[in-house]
């Protein structure tokens, strides 16, 4: 009997039939685990040093989070937002408070207590400490709307994980199953936020199946695989690409094996990273991100651009 070929849109409605649409983030795990990952790739990248200090932030931030009690959006608020098509934890309507600025004194203070990291990084956390509320307010700012010339890229890391620790604590008092879609799928559902990088997941009963990640809450959607994550390109336009083995189509009996790739449009140019965790079980979408610059550097002699930046490595948005 003759198969039927789906459609990309067929693909899309049969998948949010049937598999979970939504990972919301979870306490206990999602900086234990990302702290861990960098301690990792830190013993073998190219930037190591600089990953062992990040797994020295993001210790602190799982920690910070354990405790950390924050509002949870009431149901009038999310259903006005879902009614509107706006994601409700989205920065510009969700205000962060005043804990935030605390939270970001107390990882100031987990690093500042390292005398180990190079003169470089202790003046920056130094300078930090020593800001203005209103300094600090306004990276954060700029931070959460990609304000290029006016966040400062030294501070950019410290900052924005303070937020994320925040806005990780309200995604997780969210349940999957109640997360309404976007109509735009390429930023997340709960905060609006782009996505870091993507996962194809290995186990049950997410196997198979290409999640993005976000850069501030760390929900994770689903999203069909070999489309472009930026514009939404499908098919040939589509191609993916490792530091080692140059392009290779998805269905291409050769293709990498590398657990982190970069699938490439050439519609609009960009590209974002995808971890492969049949390849590699312990890939995280932001530490691999960081450990696999050289991808990076290759594709931007190729032509290419990311779609969206690094929350932990601030660079100026180049779409």
């Amino acid at each position: 009997m003759a198969q039927r070929i789906l459609e990309p849109g067929e693909i899309e409605t049969l998948a949010q039939r049937s598999i979970p649409r939504v990972r919301i983030p979870a306490r206990t795990a999602v900086f234990a685990r990302r702290a861990a990952r960098l301690r990792h790739l830190g013993a073998r990248a190219g930037i190591g040093d600089y990953l062992r200090f990040l797994a020295v932030l993001v210790d602190a931030q799982h920690a910070t989070l354990q405790d950390l009690s924050v509002p949870v959006p009431t149901p009038a608020h999310i259903q006005g937002s879902t009614e509107h098509g706006m994601p409700p934890l989205q920065p510009a309507v969700w205000p962060r408070g005043d804990a935030w600025f605390e939270t970001l004194r107390i990882l100031g203070e987990a690093l500042a207590a390292h005398a180990d990291f190079p003169a470089a990084v202790a003046q920056t956390v130094s300078r930090i400490r020593r800001a203005s509320r209103d300094w600090i307010e306004g990276q954060a700012d700029a931070l959460l709307q990609s304000g290029d010339e006016a966040v400062d890229a030294a501070a950019a890391p410290l900052v924005m994980a303070s937020l994320q620790v925040h806005w990780a604590a309200y995604a997780a008092s969210f349940a999957a199953e109640k997360v309404s879609p976007l109509d735009v799928p390429g930023v997340c559902p709960l905060c609006g936020t782009q996505p870091v990088a993507s996962v194809v997941y290995a186990q049950p009963p997410y196997q198979g199946y290409r999640y993005l990640h976000c850069a501030l809450c760390a929900t994770e959607w689903h999203m069909v695989r070999v489309q472009c994550t930026r514009c939404g390109a499908v098919g040939k336009s589509i191609a993916y690409q490792s530091a080692t083995l140059g392009a290779n189509p998805e269905n291409d009996g050769s293709a990498a094996q590398s657990a982190v790739r970069a699938e490439t449009c050439e519609e609009c140019h960009g590209y974002r990273k995808v971890l492969y965790q049949e390849k590699d079980p312990g890939v995280e979408p932001v530490a691999d991100d960081l450990a696999s610059l050289n991808l990076d550097l290759l594709l931007g002699e190729r032509g290419y651009h990311r779609a969206s930046g690094n929350p932990l490595l601030w660079q100026p948005d180049g779409n």
